[in-house]
């Protein structure tokens, strides 16, 4: 063990050395090396950083989207029957919400109003479906769901835009003629590239208080949509089987005619996205591949140059007794090294082109994750493995006394 620390901080002595003497070639050769970290670990950053956005948003129709069910169904419109049949006969339903889009009306409160805010309907189950975050506040209750009492729950462009500093927590808003209290304001949601659910300009009400404010039953409505989020563990055509049944049951559909409605499942979603940005990985490993190739050769062109540099150095230390295994070794670690210092000149200009395109373009950020930063100093061994072997080979077979007379 001892052995082996000596030989670990000779190579990192010689690697240091290497790159004061002959910091020009030395830094040359490594540029390959640099330039295909670079390209890799930039493509995996911000194919990265686009997938986090994507998923982020879309974890807005439920916390686990490989395991969640969309339900969109037209022809004709869901309605609140059909969402409690779903309730009553779906086993494997481990959330069942509906929604129906009221309008885009005005909300008052005293002398500032918001004109096209987005009214929405909404059942209990609906916050959690959706994964609804709040910047203050809260959801409604189940008492206030049930009751439906005059409670809202506002996103945040209309809070911003209706109160300004002030809390609006307890105020009571003016909604279509009838006064409601603000129970709670939605987190933004910003302008994100991807965002399927934008709250930021809508205002949710329970599904009873939306009654009093409009028929909820009229065939003019659009956007009623029923949603299921699917337990955890159970098979996703059986709920889909089980979904399929209790809608025609409850529609009173023939067994030779065509379902009425369609369902939508989220989990397809997620295996494209998982195969085009796996698709992304694999073109940016094949970019920065062809630089590491280069890097290769060129650390390996430094290693045999710095085996002839020290063949008598070499030589002296086979004849007191170096084992030839401790000689490849120590040039082994040294091609390694110089490799890694390449690879982390490459990470460090991926983080600043990280940092300067994330403050360049708004609402996106750009990550240098701790896991790339890993492959990539994973890599970069690898590479040292590969370019430094044949050199290392070299100096390990050289005769001790043929080498001290050079």
């Amino acid at each position: 063990m001892k052995i082996l620390y000596r030989i670990i901080i000779d190579s990192i002595g010689q690697a240091w050395q290497q790159l004061r003497a002959n910091r020009m070639r030395t830094m040359l050769s490594l540029l390959g090396v640099t330039i295909g970290i670079f390209c890799i670990i930039s493509v995996f950053s911000a194919v990265d950083s686009l997938e986090r956005d994507i998923r982020s948003s879309f974890q807005k129709l439920g916390e686990d989207p490989s395991r969640n069910y969309w339900k969109y169904m037209r022809r004709p419109n869901p309605n609140y029957n059909d969402f409690e049949a779903l309730k009553e006969r779906v086993d494997g339903a481990d959330r069942v919400s509906y929604s129906v889009f009221v309008g885009a009306r005005t909300i008052k409160f005293k002398s500032s109003a918001v004109n096209g805010a987005i009214v929405i309907a909404v059942t209990q189950d609906y916050g959690d479906m959706f994964n609804i975050q709040f910047e203050e506040g809260r959801y409604f209750s189940e008492f206030e769901s049930q009751r439906g009492s005059d409670r809202v729950v506002i996103g945040y462009k209309v809070a911003e835009n209706l109160f300004g500093s002030i809390n609006p927590i307890g105020r009571t808003v003016k909604i279509m003629g009838r006064n409601a209290q603000v129970v709670g304001v939605i987190e933004s949601s910003g302008d994100g590239m991807f965002n399927p659910v934008r709250f930021d300009w809508a205002v949710l009400v329970s599904y009873n208080m939306g009654k009093k404010l409009a028929n909820l039953t009229s065939d003019r409505l659009f956007g009623a949509t029923l949603n299921v989020k699917a337990k955890k563990g159970y098979d996703m055509d059986l709920v889909r089987d089980e979904i399929v049944v209790a809608l025609r049951s409850r529609r009173k559909q023939r067994p030779k005619e065509k379902d009425n409605f369609s369902i939508n499942e989220l989990s397809l979603l997620s295996g494209i996205l998982d195969q085009f940005f796996g698709v992304l990985n694999i073109i940016g490993f094949i970019i920065g591949g062809f630089a590491l190739v280069v890097g290769a050769f060129s650390v390996a062109n430094i290693m045999f140059v710095s085996v002839k540099e020290r063949t008598s150095h070499i030589g002296v230390k086979k004849a007191l007794g170096a084992k030839p295994n401790v000689i490849l070794l120590e040039f082994l670690i040294e091609s390694i090294i110089l490799c890694i210092i390449g690879g982390m000149i490459g990470l460090l200009i991926v983080f600043g082109v990280m940092q300067l395109l994330t403050s360049q373009i708004d609402n996106f950020t750009f990550v240098l994750s701790i896991e790339n930063v890993i492959y990539g100093i994973l890599i970069s061994m690898v590479i040292g493995v590969l370019s430094g072997i044949i050199p290392a080979y070299f100096a390990a077979r050289l005769d001790p006394v043929i080498a001290i007379r050079k």
